[in-house]
């Protein structure tokens, strides 16, 4: 008997939509291996590396921040049935020690962030496709309490790469993606709808 293909979950969102509380609550719905989680986030390049904007501020919501082509090899592998090694990006958190995270192959793969619309080679690899929305000053009071409690940056520089950096991106290479999305979440209340929808096709497939 053949073995299933995986099923591949792309999950694209901006800035303070609430993408790693949808997945935290979609996780939470299905055993251990099961799903496995490809995350964007541990893909930067270092800081070193990064381009900087006109007044020399780091801008990390690039296409190009991104190790493109090591994030779309590890999501190759997992659905070709091999497990990956990532470390941990701590986003410059000098007090947290970056995690070695081994991720296994499962049934259903999802890989989430900004840019997972936009690469192409990424994109078209995708079975379902979701996008996470919520209202604009929502999403901007959810990063800058995130970037203050977790990062430890002041609101003021969460405003800069807001206006300077996040909103620019998104309009450029997330936003034309909308309209081509399997479902569209909007959280700027509760995903329970969405997440629901896509709990039912993940059920389906793992039933198959």
């Amino acid at each position: 008997m053949a073995t299933q293909q995986p099923l591949l979950i792309g999950i694209a969102g901006g800035s303070g939509s609430g993408k790693t509380t949808f997945l935290r609550a979609l996780f939470e719905a299905f055993q251990g291996g099961e799903l496995a989680l490809v995350s964007q986030d541990n893909y930067y390049h270092p800081i070193e590396k990064q381009q900087r904007d006109q007044n020399g501020e780091v801008n990390f919501d690039l296409p190009e921040s991104i190790d493109r082509k090591h994030f779309f090899e590890d999501i190759h592998s997992l659905v070709s049935g091999k497990p990956i090694t990532k470390v941990e990006y701590t986003f410059n958190n000098s007090t947290r020690v970056p995690e070695h995270i081994v991720i296994q192959p499962a049934p259903v793969i999802i890989t989430e962030g900004l840019f997972v619309f936009h690469y192409e080679e990424i994109c078209q690899q995708l079975n379902y496709k979701v996008f996470l929305d919520a209202h604009h000053e929502t999403r901007l009071e959810r990063r800058i309490r995130r970037d203050q409690e977790e990062r430890g940056y002041p609101e003021d520089a969460v405003r800069y790469q807001w206006h300077h950096h996040v909103l620019p991106a998104e309009q450029s290479w997330l936003d034309p993606f909308k309209p081509h999305a399997d479902l569209v979440v909007d959280n700027t209340h509760s995903f329970e709808e969405g997440l629901e929808a896509l709990k039912h096709l993940i059920r389906k497939h793992l039933q198959q």
